[in-house]
């Protein structure tokens, strides 16, 4: 397995869009510090969608992706309950909880989550299933300087980390869109099939920062 990058013990500089097909970030041990700054142009979102690919044995509390603003550290907020095995979707410091899901351990779980601010709905799909719509925030949009993170759960504006919420496991196919997904564009993402890569977020072409232990390696691909 190709090893692309070992260690970065002090933040990297932000560098050109990368294609990251095919990789995924490891984050291997708990951390206060270990985090991906994922970059865009993007400052203002009148609705979004963000999915990702998981693998974790992490039985404790964790955040799997967090955006901020100067006004809201809960802006977009994606963050695992173990206690109450429950995943809670934030927007503008409001959130909704979804139970239910087998968020087993060991094994890649795909998550979508959408919300519109016109309607003010959330809507979270695991592993392809989707949960209900629930209403969470409407009427204004996420804007002002958003910082994105991987990793950590940000309690201020790109900081206030605590390692107990912190995301240790393996992260990859992470794409954000400005506008909520059809349920059939979600499924191919889901299914791995061709769909339309993110606008905000592209996996494909991502611009990032790596701030302490970090790791990029090839995904684990199916033996012939």
């Amino acid at each position: 397995m190709e090893l692309l990058l070992l260690l970065v013990v002090l933040t990297a500089c932000a560098a050109a869009p990368q294609d990251l097909s095919g990789k995924m970030f490891i984050f291997p041990q708990l951390s206060s510090t270990a985090r991906v700054r994922l970059i865009t142009s993007t400052q203002r979102f009148g609705a979004l969608t963000v999915c990702h690919r998981s693998f974790t044995d992490f039985k404790r509390d964790h955040a799997l992706f967090s955006l901020a603003t100067p006004s809201s550290s809960n802006d977009f907020l994606i963050f695992w309950d173990e206690a109450k095995k429950q995943m809670t979707a934030f927007v503008k410091n409001e959130f909704v909880i979804y139970k239910g899901w087998d968020y087993n351990s060991n094994m890649w779980h795909s998550i979508c989550t959408t919300w519109d601010s016109e309607s003010g709905l959330v809507q979270l799909w695991f592993d392809g299933q989707p949960a209900m719509k629930k209403y969470i925030s409407s009427g204004s949009n996420i804007s002002d300087s958003p910082i994105i993170i991987l990793g950590q759960e940000q309690d201020t504006h790109g900081g206030g980390f605590d390692s107990k919420q912190c995301f240790i496991g393996m992260m990859s196919d992470v794409h954000m869109w400005d506008h909520t997904l059809s349920p059939c564009e979600i499924q191919k993402y889901v299914d791995g099939l061709n769909f339309t890569p993110g606008n905000v977020l592209s996996w494909s072409a991502l611009e990032f920062q790596i701030t302490a232990r970090v790791l990029i390696e090839d995904k684990p691909k199916t033996c012939d």
